[in-house]
């Protein structure tokens, strides 16, 4: 079973955040890990991942590199910011703080 487009929309920039925080990694590699860390369950096409990228470079999250390398076409390879490090963080926390909410409607617990 997939998990609902939207939900997966939502958490797109955190999925990539955490990610890029071990090192830095190019736009498919990073589609490649959310589908494989997820089961499949989550995927990004490379036409919908490429434009979360622009966004959080935009904003300063991210830096991106052109890497060539002989005989293989060029790529941009990405890295979080300290900037990013620091959203990611906070992003972490409300992530934490609306999943623990979400599960108080979905999970009610009855005293």
């Amino acid at each position: 079973m997939m998990f609902n487009r939207d939900l997966s929309k939502g958490s797109a920039e955190l999925l990539v955040l955490t990610l890029l925080e071990a090192r830095p990694r190019h736009g498919y590699d990073l589609g490649k890990l959310i589908e494989e860390r997820s089961k499949g369950q989550i995927r990004f096409r490379i036409g919908s991942l490429y434009p979360i990228l622009f966004r959080l470079e935009d904003r300063g999250l991210i830096a991106g590199r052109w890497l060539e390398k002989a005989g293989e076409r060029r790529r941009r390879c990405y890295r979080l910011t300290p900037a990013g490090r620091k959203f990611l963080k906070a992003q972490r926390s409300a992530w934490d703080e609306f999943v623990a909410t979400i599960n108080q409607i979905v999970r009610p617990s009855h005293a």
